[in-house]
């Protein structure tokens, strides 16, 4: 398995990150490359929706866990790995601590995961610092 973890705090409430983190339709607002995200059904464990980003096909994925307010994770299963990305948020403090955690797993991750890895998790810092800027100034673009 292949880990990557970022961590950022901010004085955003863990209210209005989750309203963007919940809303699909702005997370090309904090991720420069997603073209567009949309998800079938409502913002839950066991829904699925499509990710499109710069230069790629469109990636399939699925909520696997969300603790509304708190804490969600989706994965994009090809098969022979699994890219999970976990998004925690922590208040405390007057902050919020934004933490993205993201796994390469399955039985071609020790082979796939160093080089992939990298390349998926690249602009992790840049997204949290976005989407922290986006819930301080409380509009999308």
């Amino acid at each position: 398995m292949w880990t990557y973890e970022h961590s950022l705090d901010t004085t955003a409430t863990t209210e209005r990150i989750w309203q963007l983190y919940s809303d699909v339709r702005t997370w090309p607002s904090w991720d420069q490359a997603n073209e567009y995200t949309t998800l079938d059904g409502p913002f839950r464990a066991g829904s699925r929706g499509t990710m499109k980003f710069t230069g790629q096909d469109p990636l399939p994925f699925t909520l696997v866990a969300v603790a509304p307010g708190r804490y969600f994770a989706d994965e994009t299963d090809l098969g022979d790995i699994v890219i999970r990305f976990e998004h925690r948020l922590h208040a405390g403090a007057g902050k919020t601590t934004i933490t993205t955690r993201v796994t390469i797993s399955g039985p071609a991750a020790d082979q796939l995961g160093p080089e992939l890895g990298p390349q998926v998790t690249a602009d992790v810092p840049a997204q949290l610092a976005a989407i922290a800027a986006l819930a301080l100034s409380g509009e999308e673009r």
